[in-house]
């Protein structure tokens, strides 16, 4: 857990963030095992970015009985080869969003941008339209999960408090990109996550840190769960 302002930050493995303050927000809930024997249930919002993690065991492992789940648009059970609920078969207050949205829930701002690896780069698994990233507001700290997506030219005009990238590179920016994005967007602090929840994702997080920490930026590791 890494605290910023009135919230704590924590990575709970792979894509999951959890922002708690006087509202409890998560990204991207489970996969990979990384909730196996996580049932704190006080979320009161749950934003998935895309199919890839989406995972309905993980909102309920996350999200109180009137959580507020906002998923993107494009999700889709069908589309997916895991076995999962359909989204409108959730037990909770959906709300779908697009590329561009932003809502106002209870005290939670978020707002949702464009996630997707470029089409003249190096990774494509992760198409223009297959998934966001989300800016969150909680109290009067903003947070930027940028999703699974590659370091593009939107990101640099988001004025985020802090920002979480991926670092794994493999399927989204690696952690030279997201070191170089960092100092394009001058954050408060940086948090790095998704990445050695398995062998694709596999990067030198410390590297990341002294490389960030060269450009003049406040970074933290924040190990899953305290492992």
């Amino acid at each position: 857990m890494v605290c910023y302002r009135d919230i704590d930050v924590s990575w709970l493995g792979y894509a999951t963030i959890r922002l708690r303050g006087d509202r409890t927000v998560y990204l991207d809930p489970g996969r990979y095992s990384v909730l196996d024997d996580y049932d704190e249930r006080d979320g009161d919002v749950v934003c998935v970015t895309h199919d890839h993690h989406y995972d309905p065991d993980g909102i309920r492992r996350v999200a109180k009985p009137d959580a507020t789940v906002v998923v993107y648009d494009a999700v889709d059970a069908d589309n997916i080869t895991r076995d999962v609920t359909p989204v409108d078969d959730l037990d909770y207050d959906v709300v779908r969003v697009g590329e561009r949205e932003t809502l106002s829930l209870d005290g939670v701002r978020v707002r949702s941008l464009p996630a997707y690896n470029r089409p003249d780069g190096p990774r494509d698994n992760h198409p223009e339209g297959f998934g966001v990233g989300y800016l969150v507001t909680v109290g009067d700290a903003r947070v930027l999960w940028t999703g699974d997506s590659d370091a593009l030219p939107h990101h640099d005009e988001v004025d985020a408090d802090v920002l979480c990238p991926p670092i794994g590179g493999s399927f989204t920016m690696n952690r030279e990109e997201a070191a170089a994005l960092a100092e394009r967007m001058q954050p408060d602090l940086v948090v790095p996550v998704h990445y050695d929840t398995f062998d694709a994702l596999e990067t030198d997080a410390d590297a990341f840190v002294t490389d960030v920490a060269n450009r003049e930026i406040g970074v933290a590791l924040n190990n899953p769960r305290g492992q």
